[in-house]
């Protein structure tokens, strides 16, 4: 059993500054044996001395081995990198929605190759990321049995190359690491708010090892990060009504999958619906006349996952609107052309048993993420021909609902309702939409050309007449003013 004492002195912190670093060493003795843990910044180390004196006074016992308190004694110190991800996994895998479990999985594989001891003998890169993130990050998969040899091999390389977890207290490791994900495998910067994301996830993870008793603080606040920005839609990506209806038309054209496909995209278009409500939409969602404008009520989505993160093992998970409670009802417009689409659809296929409109051809279970790219990039070559790769325009079907809300922004409906609409607040939909909002360039061209506008002979006339007719003071004979009238003649 492990000896205990209670002889416990804290003194005073020890500040060491190096040529690189400064050092704060918190002292303490237990049971006459001198004990102490260094810091790299004050707070730090203050946090852990004010926990030490609050133990003693508490009447805590310490231990004599390590020099901590009971309630502190950190047993799990020594637990990898490794361990504690595949742990923090599995705490947060029942609570979170697919796409969140998919994206905590791909930062922590990125974080998890910044953090081993060493490189000798490891795997192909490709399959180590493919391991741990398919595998090693997914709780319902880390056990298979049928695991494949090489994600096996990959993942014990990992385990055992594995730096301990507490290394991520030491700044020089963290900063690395920090750093490390803001560059992508091909040397580029990583997008910012992908940055932004994934530094989240490493603080929860931080967060995580404080309640394992492996950190003591949190050390994340520490090292700065670039200030995220709200993402502008590039205006390029934004298709015209035009456009829109020639595409529309083209997906129609791609036999029987496009044609069930051609009012999924037009409410994507005509209502902005997010790709994920549009797959969820049904029949009991609408209440729509036999033409003109109706409403399209939304409650729940489908976001596209993958069945290897979703709990039923279906591609698309189970979700409700973005950034809104389950039951939430989001109220939607449906010009005319999209009612008529509705109807069409609705007449010629149906719905499936549980109402839900848009499902694949083969499929009727979901609406296959793969089909709607395929017949929407068949879309475009066919609108756009050989500049179909080269053009920003209406490049994902997301771009559609981009469209529809810069054409109400545009049509001069007020930003509340518009955010109302689409499902933002209006902050973000002004920050997100502050390109796409057009119709005063014209007029503010011409203004600056006019004020450029090279002057006529008529104007050139009237300019020199007027310089020549400024009134000019009265010189003396010597050529100064002396306010006599004109110089005199000779």
């Amino acid at each position: 059993m492990t000896e205990t004492t209670y002889d416990v002195r804290v003194r005073k912190t020890k500040i060491y500054k190096g040529t690189r670093v400064t050092t704060y060493y918190v002292r303490w003795a237990v049971n006459g044996r001198d004990v102490k843990e260094p810091f790299r910044n004050s707070a730090q180390a203050e946090s852990f001395r004010s926990d030490l004196i609050a133990a003693a006074r508490k009447g805590e016992a310490f231990y004599v081995d390590t020099g901590l308190p009971v309630s502190m004694k950190r047993a799990e110190a020594r637990m990898s990198w490794y361990e504690l991800v595949c742990d923090y996994v599995d705490t947060k895998w029942p609570h979170s929605a697919a796409t969140t479990r998919r994206t905590i999985a791909e930062a922590l594989t990125a974080a998890t190759c910044l953090m081993f001891s060493n490189e000798r003998g490891i795997p192909d890169g490709v399959q180590l990321r493919a391991a741990l993130k398919r595998w090693a990050f997914n709780t319902n998969r880390r056990e298979e049995p049928n695991q494949p040899a090489w994600a096996s091999d990959a993942l014990r390389w990992a385990a055992s190359h594995s730096r301990p977890a507490s290394d991520l207290a030491d700044t020089h490791v963290l900063r690395n690491l920090v750093n490390g994900l803001a560059v992508r495998l091909d040397g580029g910067a990583r997008a910012t708010s992908v940055i932004s994301r994934w530094r989240k996830i490493l603080y929860n993870l931080a967060e995580y090892a404080i309640e394992r008793k492996v950190l003591v603080t949190n050390p994340l606040p520490t090292v700065k990060q670039p200030a995220h920005r709200i993402a502008e839609v590039d205006r390029r990506c934004v298709a015209n009504p035009s456009q829109a209806r020639d595409l529309l038309v083209a997906v129609a054209a791609q036999s029987v999958t496009g044609q069930r496909l051609k009012a999924y995209f037009g409410c994507l278009y005509y209502a902005a619906l997010r790709p994920e409500e549009a797959a969820e939409l049904r029949r009991d969602n609408l209440d729509l006349p036999d033409n003109g404008w109706g409403w399209i009520y939304l409650e729940a989505a489908k976001p596209h996952a993958g069945g290897e993160w979703t709990n039923t093992g279906n591609a698309r998970d189970d979700r409700p609107l973005k950034q809104r409670e389950p039951g939430e009802v989001r109220k939607v417009p449906s010009p005319p052309e999209l009612t008529a689409l509705l109807h069409h659809h609705l007449d010629t296929f149906g719905t499936t048993p549980d109402g839900r409109l848009f499902v694949g051809e083969r499929n009727t279970d979901h609406l296959p993420a793969f089909t709607v790219f395929r017949v929407w990039n068949r879309a475009r070559e066919a609108v756009f021909g050989t500049d179909a790769k080269r053009l920003l325009v209406a490049l994902r079907p997301y771009d559609l609902r981009h469209a529809a809300v810069s054409t109400w922004l545009n049509s001069g409906v007020p930003a509340t309702k518009v955010a109302t609409w689409a499902g933002h607040s209006v902050d973000v939909l002004l920050k997100i939409y502050a390109k796409c909002i057009d119709g005063d360039d014209d007029q503010h061209r011409s203004m600056i050309e006019q004020a450029l506008k090279r002057p006529g002979p008529a104007q050139k006339l009237g300019h020199v007449f007027a310089k020549n007719t400024r009134r000019e003071p009265p010189r003396a004979v010597d050529g100064r003013t002396n306010g006599n009238g004109p110089p005199p003649t000779f």
